[in-house]
């Protein structure tokens, strides 16, 4: 992660790159969080499905759609960026991995306990990121407050903003 402690000795333009490097590792982070979100709560629905005792069948565009429908609470107040992801990225890599080891393409199949130990693992993935995600916001937030800062102050002029 890009070492902020010494923001306000940075230049303007490596303030700028320094952050716009760590949007681009929220971006990431966020992109496969979301990922993670959205296997767990189908799993969770998939053990949800077994207590209310619907028959099981294959994972259908509309259990999909039921389950990403529900609301899980507040998300950012950040304004969203379209993340452009490699699937090797490593993040992505590791999340496919996970997946793999705990059978999720075949959670339908699986017993109980091992359907238990899908939702366990990828919460607790998903629960890493965020950390993860929160502690570059408040590195982002730093560097957007020292840019602001300098604005305010009369340092930088607003047409140079305009022009990067």
């Amino acid at each position: 992660m890009t070492d902020i402690s010494n923001a306000k000795s940075m230049s303007t333009e490596e303030l700028r790159v320094a952050r716009a490097a760590l949007q681009m590792q929220e971006d990431v982070i966020s992109f496969v969080r979301r990922m993670a979100q959205g296997r767990c709560d189908l799993a969770r629905d998939e053990q949800r499905r077994r207590v209310d005792g619907t028959p099981a069948s294959g994972i259908s565009v509309a259990d999909i759609a039921n389950v990403f429908s529900q609301e899980h609470g507040g998300g950012s107040s950040r304004p969203p960026r379209e993340p452009n992801i490699s699937t090797e990225h490593p993040l992505v890599v590791e999340l496919e991995k996970i997946c793999q080891e705990i059978s999720f393409g075949e959670m339908r199949t699986l017993d109980d306990q091992s359907l238990k130990i899908v939702v366990e693992r990828l919460s607790s993935f998903e629960s890493s990121q965020s950390v993860e995600r929160k502690t570059l916001f408040t590195s982002i937030d730093a560097l957007t407050t020292e840019l602001v800062k300098r604005y305010k102050d009369g340092g930088l002029n607003v047409d140079s903003l305009l022009a990067d």
